[in-house]
């Protein structure tokens, strides 16, 4: 995937920067396995993380975020759909934190059994259940003076959710079976595609966890609010795929691109790579030879109103936007007109993908 290899309009689609103590111009949000953290080199720039273009606001806003609380040790919330990435955030701000030189653990609270949970987490003492044969340590303190990444935490269960919390504040719990206490120094680091304050509203998760994890909110926005990166992702994903079964694929067709930046990608990243694999497969010549048919694109509206309550909601709440110039607190302001709370408001924004475009620096104080 050398630049130097593709065309001039190819060349612009896989630009790379990384630039010391920024946000590189260009991103990529690949779902590819990253490779390991290397403890020996550090890492200043988020864009060695996954790699290669991809450059929407939108998810400058997220990465710019990322930056800015990598270096603490405060516990991180990343919110966002099934797809979109939240892994490779996590990834970011434990290479870019001075834990970097230590492990990078990884749980996803939906893949294990729920009478598992507590074992895995936080180990067991030999003899705590039938088959418990030895002690075993958990991710806990597998990741101690390290991150960990629980992907999925609104699945956790919720009759273990008060030693989770105990851990947050104390650094400190029992191994299932056991009472010694064991300290940990972990960097936690959280990611859900629920709405954890509506679930925590209805008796489903702990008010004080929530709270606990929610210390500085990351919202990874879907696809279809950040189309500007299709193409650059297609053209990765292509590349990617194309070396690693021997094929030689310089072009995608003009309707293809067009199709695909339509689709709204309900899956997202993860998605999308899934059907350019398939693409891939399918193509015998340097020209991508998409299956395009395969995919359920909703059919435009006719006379530009919106045709899903998403959309219905995500233009009216723009227009509100705009009408109170994007000021959105106060008696006058967006969420006061719309009859929601301040947070309410902004929790939708980031739903339905609403970013204000950059203004003037006086304007964007107001957004503040």
């Amino acid at each position: 995937m050398n630049p130097a290899d593709l065309g001039p309009r190819e060349s612009d689609l896989f630009h790379e920067t990384a630039q010391d103590g920024g946000v590189p111009d260009a991103i990529v949000m690949s779902l590819l396995d990253a490779p390991p953290p290397d403890s020996s080199r550090p890492c200043t720039s988020i864009g060695g993380i996954a790699g290669i273009v991809g450059s929407s606001r939108a998810l400058q806003n997220a990465l710019e975020l990322a930056l800015v609380v990598a270096p603490t040790d405060s516990t991180v919330m990343i919110q966002g759909e099934t797809g979109t990435g939240k892994e490779l955030i996590a990834q970011a701000i434990h290479r870019n934190s001075p834990r970097r030189g230590h492990c990078f653990v990884k749980t996803n609270c939906a893949a294990i059994p729920h009478g598992l949970v507590e074992s895995e987490l936080f180990g067991h003492e030999r003899g705590a259940f039938t088959g418990a044969i030895a002690r075993r340590v958990g991710r806990f303190e597998t990741a101690n003076r390290g991150s960990l990444f629980l992907d999925e935490v609104g699945d956790f269960p919720i009759e273990l959710q008060a030693k989770l919390l105990r851990v947050l504040q104390g650094g400190e719990f029992e191994r299932l079976g056991g009472i010694q206490t064991v300290r940990a120094d972990v960097r936690l680091i959280a990611a859900t595609h629920q709405d954890l304050e509506a679930l925590a509203k209805n008796g489903k998760f702990r008010n004080d966890l929530y709270y606990r994890l929610n210390v500085f909110p990351i919202y990874v926005p879907p696809l279809r609010a950040r189309r500007e990166d299709i193409a650059p992702l297609v053209m990765h994903f292509v590349r990617t795929f194309a070396v690693e079964m021997n094929k030689t694929i310089v072009e995608v067709p003009e309707e293809t691109m067009r199709v695909l930046r339509d689709y709204r990608w309900p899956g997202n990243i993860r998605e999308l790579r899934n059907f350019i694999e398939r693409s891939v497969i399918l193509s015998n010549g340097p020209t991508l030879s998409a299956p395009v048919r395969d995919l359920k694109c909703a059919p435009r509206p006719v006379s530009g109103s919106p045709i899903t309550l998403e959309d219905a909601a995500r233009e009216h709440i723009h227009r509100i936007l705009k009408e109170t110039k994007w000021v959105v607190s106060g008696p006058r302001g967006a969420a006061a007109r719309l009859g929601i709370k301040r947070s309410t408001l902004y929790f939708r924004m980031r739903k339905l993908g609403i970013s204000r475009a950059p203004g003037p620096a006086s304007e964007q104080a107001r957004w503040q």
